[in-house]
C-alpha cells in the first residue's frame, strides 16, 4: 500500500497561497479576508474552526469570526448573511456546518453571495471556485500523476448533492464515474443492506478510483479494490475517541493500491483549498 500523504500536499498549497499573499504584502494592498459564521457549540465544529483559523494566519489571510448562539433565531442568521454580503471589506464567507435542526440549512446558504461563497456549495457560484473536498480530490489525482482516460471511478456518498458534484468533476476529468447511494445504509433491513453492500462493491472493484465518504467505519475492505486502484476515503467517524475512515486499513494493507489515511489524508487539504478559493475570490475583486 502507498499511503498519499494528505498533509505533505496541503503544505504545498499552502506555500503557493503564502508566495501570493506575499505579492499583496509587498504592494502594501488589503489582505484576503473570510468571514466564518459559527452558531452554537458543538464541538467539532468549535475545532475546525479554531484550525481554519490558526491555519488561515500561517498563509497571510485574515478571518473574521462571527459568532451566534444556538438557539439564534433564522432571521438573524440571514441578517448577518447578508450584512457580510454588503461589506466590501469581506472577500469570502464560510458558514461552519451542520447547523443546528431548528435552522434551514438550504435557505441560509442560498443567502449567501454566490461570488462570495467560499465552500463552493452554491450552484450560480463562479467557475473559479471548487468544493474545497472536490478540488482536494483533483489535486491529490495530480500529485500521484493519475491518467483518467479509459479509467472507471466509483462514488459512494450518502448526500445526492455530493455525489452528483463529484461524480459531474471527475467526468469532466475523463473518468467514467458511477455513483452509489448508501444513504441510511446503518438502518435498512439485513436484506436491503446486503444488496446496497454487493452493488458497491461489485462497483468498486471495477473500478480504478474509489471516493468514498459514507461515515461507515471500515466499510471498504480488501475485497472491495482491485491491484493499482486509488483509495480517497472522506468518511470521518469518531470511535471511542479516535478517528477513523471509511477504508479499513488492516484489510488494505497488503494490496498494491494507493490510500489517503484518517487522519492526515483529505482534512488537512480541505481546509487549504479552501483558502485557496478566498485567494481566488479575492483576485477577482481586482
Amino acid at each position: 500500500m502507498f499511503i498519499i500523504d494528505g498533509k505533505s500536499i496541503a503544505d504545498k498549497v499552502q506555500d503557493e497561497i503564502v508566495a501570493e499573499t506575499f505579492k499583496i504584502a509587498q504592494a502594501a494592498l488589503p489582505r484576503p479576508n473570510l468571514a466564518i459564521i459559527l452558531i452554537g457549540e458543538r464541538e467539532d465544529s468549535r475545532l475546525y474552526v479554531s484550525l481554519k483559523q490558526r491555519e488561515a494566519v500561517k498563509v497571510g489571510i485574515d478571518t473574521h469570526l462571527y459568532k451566534l448562539e444556538e438557539d439564534v433565531e433564522e432571521s438573524e442568521v440571514l441578517q448577518v448573511v447578508e450584512f457580510l454580503n454588503n461589506d466590501s471589506t469581506i472577500d469570502a464567507i464560510l458558514i461552519q456546518l451542520p447547523l443546528p435542526k431548528h435552522l434551514n440549512t438550504d435557505k441560509i446558504l442560498a443567502k449567501l453571495d454566490p461570488e462570495k461563497d467560499a465552500d463552493g456549495f452554491l450552484a450560480n457560484k463562479p467557475d473559479y471556485v471548487l468544493s474545497p473536498v472536490v478540488a482536494s480530490i483533483l489535486r491529490i489525482l495530480s500529485e500521484i500523476a493519475f491518467v483518467p482516460q479509459g479509467k472507471k471511478a466509483c462514488i459512494l456518498h450518502n448526500s445526492d448533492i455530493f455525489g452528483a458534484t463529484v461524480k459531474e468533476t471527475l467526468e469532466k476529468f475523463g473518468l467514467e464515474v458511477q455513483a452509489v447511494s448508501l444513504k441510511d445504509f446503518s438502518i435498512k433491513n439485513k436484506e436491503e443492506q446486503q444488496k446496497l453492500f454487493s452493488k458497491a462493491q461489485k462497483t468498486c472493484l471495477a473500478s480504478d478510483l474509489i471516493v468514498s465518504a459514507l461515515g461507515l467505519v471500515g466499510f471498504i475492505d480488501g475485497t472491495f479494490v482491485r491491484d493499482q486502484a486509488v483509495v480517497i476515503d472522506i468518511g470521518i467517524s469518531k470511535v471511542d475517541g479516535k478517528t477513523r475512515g471509511d477504508a479499513d486499513f488492516d484489510s488494505l494493507a497488503e494490496k498494491n493500491i494507493w490510500l489517503t489515511p484518517v487522519p492526515g489524508g483529505i482534512g488537512p487539504m480541505t481546509i487549504a483549498m479552501l483558502f485557496k478559493n478566498v485567494l481566488a475570490i479575492y483576485n477577482h475583486k481586482k
